[in-house]
């Protein structure tokens, strides 16, 4: 769905989106989308604000990733509200004919930081959910608190299989300097 800003101006702008799996490439996160993503919100324009426009709302869905320690399946049910500023991007002057705007540096304002931006004539509502989907995820991604991961000298999964391996010791190739001592 896209958000307009046009449309913003007039009135609110109210979504109730449900985007099926497939349709938000999560290629760059390395996570599958396994259910229907629900989204329920709004979006405004900002009073007294130069396009400035307020996104609110909660999403819920269910992601799948390879585990980190086991390689396994890991699901991850995501529910999660987001109250978001966006802005015009900044025109942005290029002081160098062969730099285009997008190469500028543009220096923001404090609380400016908080704020994203948007180009052209609105947002697609898609990407929004997309961003905040990322960050609500887990920095680890582990199928369960007590994985045991895959044994470092056969490659079994730990969890599915017991083995009688015992880890090597390090190698130690500096042993015989610090014995000098």
């Amino acid at each position: 769905m896209f958000l307009s800003v046009k449309e913003m101006e007039i009135r609110k702008v109210r979504f109730d989106e449900t985007v099926p799996p497939g349709k938000i490439d999560y290629s760059r996160a390395d996570v599958r989308q396994i259910s229907p993503l629900v989204a329920v919100g709004s979006a405004v324009m900002v009073e007294n604000a130069e396009g400035e426009v307020h996104i609110t709302g909660k999403f819920k869905v269910d992601l799948e990733a390879d585990c980190d320690r086991c390689l396994g399946r890991a699901s991850f049910p995501i529910e999660s509200a987001f109250d978001l500023f966006y802005m015009p991007a900044p025109s942005a002057k290029p002081e160098h004919h062969h730099r285009s705007p997008r190469e500028e540096e543009i220096e923001l304002d404090e609380g400016e930081s908080e704020v994203g931006f948007y180009e052209g004539s609105g947002l697609e509502l898609n990407d929004v959910l997309l961003e905040q989907i990322l960050l609500a995820l887990p920095m680890q991604r582990i199928c369960k608190e007590d994985c045991l991961g895959i044994c470092p000298v056969c490659g079994r999964n730990r969890n599915e299989t017991s083995c009688s391996c015992r880890e090597k010791p390090a190698d130690d190739r500096w042993k015989a300097l610090r014995d000098l001592k």
